[in-house]
């Protein structure tokens, strides 16, 4: 814990001295208070919001999008991932619809998506569904070409079928490759899922951060921006912990 504390604090210092810098600015007249409140002010506001306990609905309805696109994303992601990786046909067969999807920012596919699905939550998961795809996708692709050949011939060797060298040699060899592309997927499925809010959304996080800008609330859309800073943290926090968990065996001494 202690190793942990002070491998934080340069950051934390940094942190902090960029609020007081900011505080000193606003308070100086360099920056304009109605456009950007003293940290203080954000702060003083951001706690009345958390006491209030007002943060916990927009939070969960965020929370939904990001979690269900974001599974049914990782799934798809792993799952052809792993097909294009392993059978050649399949890598011929996909491979020119991923390139050509994969460059289109997916913020671009929300309008007409919500021509086709609407502006209910289908539309957004989906949304949050396919910015989360391609990077486990091109991942597990490296990562189960990346298995060594040696450990493939020995499964061959001992009988092994396609289904379990697939589940018991092949997906745990790319296991590191998959999490980064979750890890990289999960904060790209917090973006969509408030732009998403934003453009069609009648509650969340994205939702009411431009609905304080319409509002001209400035103190409070802040503050909102902070929950959103503070849940991104969080997400990445708890993501590390499982995938330290998961490779637990790579974090060994030797």
């Amino acid at each position: 814990m202690a190793e942990r504390l002070r491998a934080i604090l340069p950051g934390l210092a940094v942190l902090a001295l960029l609020l007081a810098g900011l505080e000193w600015a606003v308070e100086a007249g360099l920056i304009r208070r109605v456009l950007l409140p003293p940290p203080s002010v954000i702060g003083t506001t951001l706690w009345d919001l958390l006491a209030s306990g007002e943060f916990i609905a927009p939070l969960l309805a965020t929370l939904r999008l990001v979690f269900a696109g974001f599974a049914i994303g990782s799934v798809i992601g792993v799952v052809l991932g792993t097909a294009m990786g392993w059978w050649p046909a399949a890598f011929r067969l996909f491979e020119p619809l991923v390139e050509l999807l994969r460059p289109i920012p997916k913020s671009a596919l929300v309008p007409p998506l919500m021509l086709f699905l609407g502006i209910g939550d289908t539309m957004k998961i989906t949304s949050v569904t396919l910015v989360v795809i391609f990077p486990v996708l091109l991942n597990t692709l490296q990562g189960v070409r990346g298995v060594d050949r040696v450990m493939l011939d020995a499964a061959r060797t001992h009988g092994w079928g396609t289904a379990h060298t697939l589940w018991h040699l092949v997906l745990p060899a790319a296991l590191p490759f998959i999490l980064a592309g979750m890890r990289i997927s999960l904060g790209l499925a917090l973006v969509l899922a408030v732009l998403a809010e934003m453009l069609a959304g009648q509650g969340g996080l994205g939702f009411l951060i431009l609905d304080m800008q319409r509002s001209f609330l400035i103190r409070q859309m802040y503050a909102w921006l902070v929950i959103l800073a503070l849940l991104g943290l969080v997400l990445n926090g708890v993501f590390v912990a499982l995938e330290r968990r998961a490779l637990h065996w790579q974090n060994r001494n030797p």
